[in-house]
């Protein structure tokens, strides 16, 4: 199936119905995807070339989604831009994947203007939102107002790009993964096998964090089902309740950040939680301890999905029952793991000869199959690296269990060498999360002069919460012994994440190697 035909599948099996609701405005499946196909008709009559990028500007807004459906009804590959990017990011982003055509949204009309001028190649500009179009740009309602509302006569095709999306950027420049049709429709017909529901089911997704990236994708298996997606412009702790409670989601992904906030929030403000049935966390790993707190105060829903932008999110996951054993919480050592493979990928653990290593020895996570990116955009030299042998090669390091359960241990270039041990700063991370006063952390390798590098944790606290470095040391010590345990810690009222709050430990750890004086 190609990416638009999962939207296509819900919207044959329930016009009527609301397919996406942002608090007055709902746009029924019918509204939705004949305003799909009007924006795909008015993409092809813009002069643009074969297989032609496409940026969407905006924050969370279903009528930016449903740009994203058009573009992918006309054939030509959307490029997903963050609103919160800094916008020389943006210019540098469009610029590299030679895009043509920017939507974007009214409220970002100053960002646009700042882009003009570094990006001569995009031939088009197109702005909706409540404010109108300005001199230099068109507006939605001119640019699409003369064009059907019936499908266009493009035939998608498995291998076509259908996705550019930039990777996480917090080790460097991000490269453009290219996904297809063939890759999305894997990871989305893997969230529908993974998240079960009877035909009689009210599939209530809520889309709070950036559709920009996983939750936008995480939409079409809700409306796939012919379900609703509620759109929230950020993922606002208070509003992720209230929405739950005032829309009954059934379904949501949210961050491990998000989700810390959430519980805190919990504490204070029961809300009802009794319709949702999969909470879906991932893009970076989350503490163990927090996630017994979330199994017990939020209840056996909790589903994480592992995975990469060169693989979309759904390499393994491990359902909400799999966090139980004989009805008590699991152990850490399944709470730990990322789940199982999906049925349409296959996963080995490789060393560094391209062999399979046997279940409890560490090496690189390789993955195959209809889920794995074509490559990356005008990169030959990283495609070649990441995809060898048939396989693409994630650069994170992990093992199998004797149940078949992955763990993920680190990636490649986060590994400390301390002293000639191996250190994996997930480890020592885990421990500093399930302290109470603990909010987040990082543990980076820092310069030392006769170690090479020294075990060293960056610490967020909870509100109103007190530690002390030694305290921490003391725990990871007990925990860990003196080899793994931070030689120093660092407390910081906030950790530096990128525009998707990942925690950018490239940042953190060249503090330390530019000047091993400089404060975080």
């Amino acid at each position: 199936m190609s990416a638009i035909g999962f939207f296509d599948r819900g919207w044959r099996s329930n016009p009527t119905g609301i397919a996406y609701l942002q608090g007055a405005t709902a746009y029924t499946f019918t509204e939705a995807g004949e305003l799909s196909c009007r924006i795909a008709h008015a993409l092809l009559a813009s002069g643009l070339t074969p297989q032609a990028k496409i940026a969407v500007l905006a924050p969370n807004d279903p009528l930016a989604w449903i740009c994203v459906l058009g573009i992918w009804r006309s054939g030509y590959t959307w490029i997903p831009a963050n609103p919160a990017s800094p916008a020389a990011e943006t210019a540098q982003l469009l610029g590299a994947f030679d895009a043509e055509l920017v939507i974007y949204h009214s409220s970002l009309a100053g960002e646009a203007r700042r882009l003009r001028d570094s990006l001569p190649a995009v031939r088009h500009w197109v702005r909706f939102g409540p404010d109108g179009s300005g001199p230099a740009d068109t507006s939605f309602a001119e640019w699409i107002a003369p064009h059907p509302a019936t499908k266009p006569a493009v035939d998608p095709a498995p291998e076509d790009v259908v996705s550019l999306a930039p990777t996480g950027g917090t080790t460097g420049l991000p490269k453009g993964v290219m996904n297809t049709n063939r890759s999305l429709s894997a990871f989305a017909t893997h969230l529908m096998m993974a998240a079960h529901y009877g035909s009689a089911d009210t599939v209530v997704n809520l889309a709070a964090a950036p559709m920009t990236h996983t939750a936008g994708l995480l939409s079409l298996a809700a409306t796939a089902r012919g379900g609703t997606v509620v759109v929230l412009p950020k993922a606002n702790p208070h509003a992720v309740l209230e929405a739950i409670e005032q829309y009954a989601v059934t379904d949501l992904f949210l961050p491990p950040t998000v989700i810390y906030r959430l519980l805190e929030v919990l504490q204070e403000y029961p809300h009802d939680l009794s319709s949702l049935r999969y909470l879906i966390y991932g893009a970076a790993p989350m503490s163990v301890e927090k996630l017994r707190q979330a199994l017990t105060a939020i209840g056996p829903v909790m589903m994480e999905l592992y995975g990469q932008m060169e693989a979309p999110a759904s390499v393994t996951f491990l359902r909400p029952d799999e966090h139980f054993v004989d009805g008590a919480i699991a152990p850490d050592a399944r709470l730990s793991s990322c789940g199982r493979p999906y049925p349409l990928v296959q996963v080995e653990v490789r060393d560094d000869d391209g062999l399979a290593l046997p279940p409890g020895t560490p090496g690189e996570i390789c993955v195959r199959g209809d889920l794995v990116m074509k490559g990356y955009y005008k990169n030959p030299e990283q495609t070649a690296l990441a995809l060898r042998d048939g396989w693409l090669h994630t650069g994170d390091i992990g093992f199998f269990d004797d149940e078949g359960y992955l763990h993920l241990t680190d990636r490649r270039r986060d590994l400390i060498i301390s002293g000639g041990f191996n250190v994996y700063p997930s480890e020592v991370e885990q421990v500093i999360w399930g302290h109470p006063a603990v909010r987040d952390c990082a543990v980076v390798g820092s310069p030392h002069p006769d170690w090479g590098e020294a075990v060293t944790a960056v610490v967020e606290l909870n509100e109103n919460s007190s530690v002390t470095e030694q305290e921490l040391i003391a725990l990871c010590k007990q925990e860990l012994g003196s080899i793994r345990a931070p030689k120093t810690v660092h407390l910081v009222p906030a950790l530096p994440r990128s525009v998707n709050g990942k925690v950018l430990k490239k940042t953190i750890r060249e503090a330390f190697w530019r000047d091993q004086k400089t404060k975080i």
